[in-house]
């Protein structure tokens, strides 16, 4: 019986798709011929985005770095396990081992075609515990933003790197306070030192105090002779998060030790001195905080030398699909799943919610989602959306002023405006309003408009809001 070549090559795909290597090829002028399923997976890319494309138009390598399939097409030269990190067309980062080799026809390069093994996983966990002495496995490339909002912040952020300034971090809850302190440390010459976190509203003072500053034998019942965390993050960095719940007491003993750069135990009489830089924690706008006496002014001055402020995610909206599209990816991973995206449904009412719960929620309703999803599916709907998320959606809705945006349309609308263009217009006229309200106060307005004092400076300068 007589093999027919179509017969073949079916045989043939159907091999390359069955090995556990990624298998890339391409023609003498760089595009993609051949693009297994296993390569397909290495680089979370689907067969539409690579074959009969030029690689360089599809995949970004480093700077210091050129593709060895490139290399081996240009200069006919053969590679075995090389490692290569790039970005596929997301911005994700890969790392494989590869064995290349040029494809020679009566003397000439026709292609060349690369095998590689997926070593991404291993090289992320080989970097993430090379700080023995810490616990940190974040860096700025982990911060996910495009906004200008986020950019600013991040770029501020980067520059705290370059001294050992104490940084005072705002933001509310869930908007990753703890992702930028862990950036600044890895960012910083610190980065080989330990760095350790404390929630200071997790324990009571009595007890704070001593897992700060440690104690003496004798001090009380039981004690012994312990290094508290100033001491064990010597020559690192120590964030204390939620700073604002310390007591006022405590507070003032440990602007002290800010200002003195020593410690003292529990019970003791010795000064031990400390090379520590602190960063710090709260969810609470440092002046209301003031204001409420839930800090010293003295400690806001002395901590707020670099002062961040984390933008809520109704701030910045525009970050929320490339946020869905990272969770989605660590869930498929974690959940052996194949999940694509949102159905439009969902991803307009992700534009519309308030997300008072910031990044946090978000991620924890698209694990929610996937958890109810079939195996098989690979859209979320809305329907997969947990069902307090729909609640609260179906709350608001009932609750928008219709007759308020009526108003507003008739006096100042033009439906010929685009809707985004229209939103700021109503945007500056409220917060124009509450200003005028307020008498131009500008701690008040931001708190009667749920928003810090920093969030509404921002949106001012946007809209070219200015007080008289």
């Amino acid at each position: 019986m007589k093999t027919s070549q179509g017969h073949l090559n079916k045989i043939y795909e159907r091999i390359l798709d069955e090995v556990d290597v990624g298998i890339h090829a391409v023609d003498e002028t760089g595009k993609t011929i051949i693009y297994n399923k296993k390569m397909m997976q290495i680089e979370s890319m689907d067969l539409k985005d690579v074959i009969n494309k030029n690689l360089l138009d599809v995949f970004i390598f480093k700077d210091n770095q050129s593709s060895t399939l490139v290399q081996a097409l240009q200069e006919g030269r053969e590679t075995t396990n090389v490692k290569q990190t790039y970005f596929n067309n997301k911005g994700r980062e890969i790392t494989t081992i590869n064995n290349t080799f040029p494809i020679f026809q009566d003397g000439k390069i026709q292609g060349a075609v690369e095998i590689a093994k997926d070593v991404t996983k291993l090289e992320r966990l080989i970097h993430g515990n090379m700080n023995t002495k810490g616990s940190t496995r974040y860096t700025f490339d982990s911060i996910i933003g495009n906004s200008p909002a986020m950019r600013d912040v991040v770029e501020g952020a980067k520059r705290a790197t370059r001294t050992s300034s104490y940084v005072l971090i705002v933001g509310e809850t869930g908007t990753g306070k703890e992702l930028f302190a862990q950036s600044i440390h890895n960012g910083s010459d610190r980065l080989s030192g330990p760095f350790i976190s404390q929630n200071c509203a997790a324990l009571p003072d009595n007890l704070i105090e001593s897992l700060l500053f440690g104690t003496k034998r004798g001090a009380f019942t039981g004690a012994i002779d312990t290094p508290g965390l100033f001491e064990q993050a010597n020559g690192g960095t120590l964030l204390l998060d939620e700073i604002n719940s310390l007591s006022i007491g405590l507070q003032a003993k440990l602007l002290r030790v800010l200002q003195e750069k020593t410690i003292r135990r529990v019970g003791d009489t010795k000064d031990i001195p400390v090379d520590v830089r602190v960063l710090a924690n709260m969810n609470e706008d440092p002046i209301d905080a003031i204001a409420n006496n839930h800090m010293r002014k003295d400690l806001y001055y002395r901590l707020g030398v670099v002062t961040i402020f984390v933008p809520p995610l109704r701030e910045r909206k525009e970050d929320i699909p490339l946020l869905v599209q990272n969770f989605i990816e660590k869930y498929n991973e974690r959940f052996r799943m194949n999940v694509k995206g949102l159905s439009e449904e969902v991803r307009q009412s992700f534009m519309e919610y308030d997300w008072l719960g910031n990044v946090r929620e978000l991620e924890h309703i698209i694990e929610a989602a996937m958890n109810i999803m079939m195996e098989d599916e690979e859209v979320i709907m809305y329907s997969h959306l947990p069902f307090q998320y729909r609640s609260k959606m179906q709350m608001k809705e009932r609750m928008l002023p219709h007759s308020t945006v009526d108003t507003f349309m008739r006096e100042n609308g033009d439906v010929t405006i685009p809707l985004k263009d229209q939103m700021e217009q109503f945007e500056k006229s409220y917060i124009e309003i509450v200003l005028k309200r307020n008498n131009s106060n500008i701690s008040k307005t931001a708190q009667l408009l749920g928003l810090s004092r920093q969030s509404l400076q921002y949106r001012m300068k946007k809209l070219n809001i200015k007080i008289d």
